[in-house]
């Protein structure tokens, strides 16, 4: 497992905030692939999916910020 995995995996057992934007993440990216097999989508149905690409993207990024946090700390705290 590389550094980030053992990070990642850290955080999904100690840290809730990162683990309910995994679920959330997880949650969209099934409802867009749901919606994204359809062979037609209804107006409301396309916004829906433009809003599911811009929550999947908010909840990356904060999950990514949360990981860089994490890795400052680590590397500012001694082994």
């Amino acid at each position: 497992m590389s550094d980030r995995e053992v990070l990642v995996q850290r955080l999904i057992e100690g840290n809730d905030e990162f683990r309910r934007l995994r679920d959330e993440h997880h949650a969209h990216e099934e409802e867009l692939t749901a919606l994204q097999a359809r062979p037609f989508l209804t107006t409301e149905q396309q916004w829906r999916v433009s809003e599911l690409k811009k929550l999947k993207l908010m909840a990356k990024d904060r999950m990514e910020q949360l990981i860089r946090q994490s890795q400052q700390h680590s590397a500012q705290t001694p082994a």
